[in-house]
């Protein structure tokens, strides 16, 4: 195990209905190295299913290109979908290995990367621990976190909303469409929509946020557009507008991009009109278009005297 601590890990069973499944997998390629790739992976997966079974955590074989022929054919995936949340990548690794081996085409997309190591007779295989990001393709063992440390990741993304599941149709609850969002004044739609920076793959969604009794429940509409960069970006537009037959926003409202961590990025404030005016000048207020690639994370922040507003997303 090269010094890997052994109750921070989890040994999972091989079983006859896996094996089976490995095979159905490995009889559709000719090649005998794709094949053997291919039930390996296979085996890793279900390993890593079995494990996330057990804390009670839902996952979907069906959506995971693990599990489409014409993909393992194409490349050398072990992905597992976890709803919601994303893809974690199950690596296979022998008990002599000192490094998890991660494929340049499994770097973008996954929320993780756990390792599997596999007995020699392929009838219990061990989660070994996880890596946030695939750095250079290679993940020393002794460096990988705990599995508790990954239960804590995967609990921390379900908060978060997750824009790249925007462009594959799955949107998070409070997210809607600008038409279906009643309040928005229809010119701030159509500026929106009609961004030069956007595309017709853009997905645009809004959510109304309240700011409470101090402003009489008065609520602003948060818009975030998301659009395909170059492989492996996305970039992403964030507006805040007033809603509700409001023509302009609360003077000093502020807009912020944050890290995770609560380092402001990016931050925009409503200006006023005059001095002690309350209404502001601008109609809506925007941060600086970024890029950023999948599993990075990052939160907006909509503030006002004391209200605070934290939107919490990964890409």
């Amino acid at each position: 195990m090269n010094g890997f601590n052994h109750s921070s890990t989890f040994t999972a069973p091989l079983g006859a209905s896996v094996h089976r499944r490995a095979q159905q997998f490995c009889n559709q390629h000719s090649d005998r190295q794709k094949a053997q790739q291919v039930y390996l992976n296979t085996l890793a997966v279900c390993a890593v299913q079995f494990y996330l079974r057990c804390m009670e955590i839902e996952t979907e074989q069906d959506t995971s290109d693990s599990w489409n022929p014409v993909m393992q054919a194409l490349m050398d995936v072990a992905d597992l979908t976890i709803p919601g949340v994303g893809k974690v990548e199950c690596r296979p690794v022998w008990p002599d290995a000192s490094v998890m081996q991660i494929p340049p085409e499994d770097w973008a997309e996954r929320i993780g990367y756990v390792a599997v190591q596999l007995e020699p007779s392929l009838r219990h295989a061990t989660v070994l621990g996880f890596a946030l990001s695939a750095g250079t393709g290679e993940v020393p063992i002794h460096e990988l976190r705990s599995l508790d440390d990954f239960l804590n990741h995967l609990q921390q993304l379900q908060s978060r909303v997750s824009l790249s599941q925007w462009l594959q149709g799955m949107v998070a609850a409070g997210w809607r469409s600008l038409d279906d969002l009643i309040g928005i004044p229809q010119p701030l739609i159509l500026s929106f929509r009609n961004d030069a920076a956007l595309s017709e793959i853009t997905v645009r969604r809004a959510k109304l946020l309240n700011l409470g009794l101090q402003f009489e429940q008065q609520a602003v509409v948060l818009l975030v557009a998301v659009t395909p960069d170059i492989e492996p970006m996305l970039g992403i537009s964030i507006q805040l507008h007033p809603a509700a037959g409001e023509t302009y926003l609360p003077v000093d409202l502020s807009l912020k991009l944050l890290t995770e961590t609560g380092a402001v990025l990016q931050q925009v404030r409503s200006r006023s009109v005059c001095p002690g005016e309350l209404r502001s000048q601008d109609n809506y207020i925007q941060l600086k278009r970024f890029r950023g690639t999948a599993g990075e994370r990052f939160d907006v922040q909509i503030a006002i005297n004391d209200t605070k507003i934290t939107e919490s997303f990964t890409i």
